[in-house]
């Protein structure tokens, strides 16, 4: 029995000293229980509304600020024109518009019933109905409150209109995020093991000596899986189109040159961490927990960035695949044009030139 609980010891002396294998024991289970804590919730928080009152009442006025006071929405921008209601949902900032007939107060008092409309951006079908349940529900706690007031006697008729996918069908943000994480992960994991492959093969010497320049060698690297790639995002498309129904409204070469746009970028990225890493497990490894998880859960994929705390939005942020997101559902669901994601397509270029960059910085030219 010493010989065997030495041979324990031995094991936990083994474990840690190792600091990478204390990192997957213990500090994986913490950053994935934070992680899915914070994001993983159904509740609103901070959603960007625009509103639409010809008339301002203080009936109008009160509501707009009770759903303001609620903390589950802002509101961005007021209207001249329900006109502009399709070109602020294009530029992917605002969820909803309120729009409050002309003469709100007046209609309550005199006809006993008032009318509001809500636009809602439905291309994240969840997002979209739980703005209209909350919506809906701070309106009826309103006129619950305010029932003896004399401007608010009678009832307030809300009609909610459901933009982009009328029937609320959860395919139409499935397919554009669905899309996003194969490219990411495929493309980055490609790239990532073919420097490393190099390495373990012991043919990066061959490379070395060659007249061919670190910027010659990744993209040579790059070049083919570009290609197949592509094959890969038009195979999306085409599936989501004829087999889920999921519309392309705008631009097929612009949505085209988007996804190549950030199939470069995965590419770019994996190329980064293959010279990162010195053998292709580590390679892969590193593409699968640092790509996967954020992909699924801090890009807006699934849950919305809103509802997350603040340094999750930063971090959010600096993710591609939140980015390529908002584009291929401006262009496939909303009809938008380059006017409507220049922004979002010149984060995806710097990126694609900061990954090179440092690709380039970290290739060595001399085997260690």
């Amino acid at each position: 029995m010493k010989r065997f609980f030495a041979f324990v010891k031995k094991e936990f002396y083994h474990i840690f000293r190792d600091y990478r294998t204390l990192l997957i024991l213990f500090g994986m289970p913490i950053a994935q229980i934070l992680l899915f804590g914070y994001v993983i919730t159904t509740d609103l928080k901070d959603v960007k509304i625009a509103v639409y009152d010809p008339t301002p009442s203080e009936v109008s006025q009160q509501l707009v600020h009770k759903l303001e006071s609620s903390g589950y929405f802002i509101v961005d921008q007021y209207l001249n024109s329900p006109s502009e209601a399709e070109a602020i949902f294009q530029k992917g900032d605002v969820r909803e518009v309120i729009i409050f007939e002309a003469g709100l107060a007046e209609n309550l008092v005199k006809e006993g019933k008032g009318n509001i409309q809500l636009l809602i951006d439905a291309s994240d079908p969840n997002m979209g109905n739980l703005v209209n349940q909350y919506t809906q529900g701070i309106i009826r706690s309103y006129q619950a409150e305010m029932i003896d007031a004399p401007a608010v006697q009678g009832g307030i008729n809300v009609e909610s209109r459901m933009m982009f996918n009328t029937d609320l069908a959860s395919v139409y943000m499935f397919v554009p995020g669905t899309m996003a994480l194969i490219l990411m992960l495929i493309s980055a994991m490609m790239t990532s093991i073919s420097i490393a492959r190099e390495k373990e093969m012991g043919t990066m010497e061959v490379l070395l000596v060659s007249p061919l320049k670190p910027l010659q060698i990744i993209l040579g690297k790059v070049t083919p899986y570009v290609a197949l790639s592509f094959i890969n995002a038009v195979t999306i498309i085409i599936l989501g189109n004829t087999v889920f129904g999921v519309p392309v409204k705008g631009s097929l070469i612009l949505l085209m040159g988007e996804s190549l746009l950030f199939i470069l970028l995965a590419l770019s990225l994996g190329i980064l961490i293959s010279t990162a890493a010195k053998t292709q497990q580590v390679a892969m490894f590193i593409s699968l927990f640092a790509l996967m998880l954020p992909t699924i859960l801090l890009s807006g994929f699934i849950f919305p960035i809103e509802s997350m705390p603040e340094i999750l939005q930063y971090i959010s942020a600096i993710m591609p695949p939140r980015w390529f997101i908002v584009i291929i559902k401006n262009i496939m669901l909303k009809g938008a044009g380059i006017t409507f994601v220049w922004q979002e397509t010149l984060i995806l270029i710097g990126m694609i030139t900061f990954f090179i960059f440092m690709s380039v910085k970290k290739f060595k030219i001399r085997l260690e």
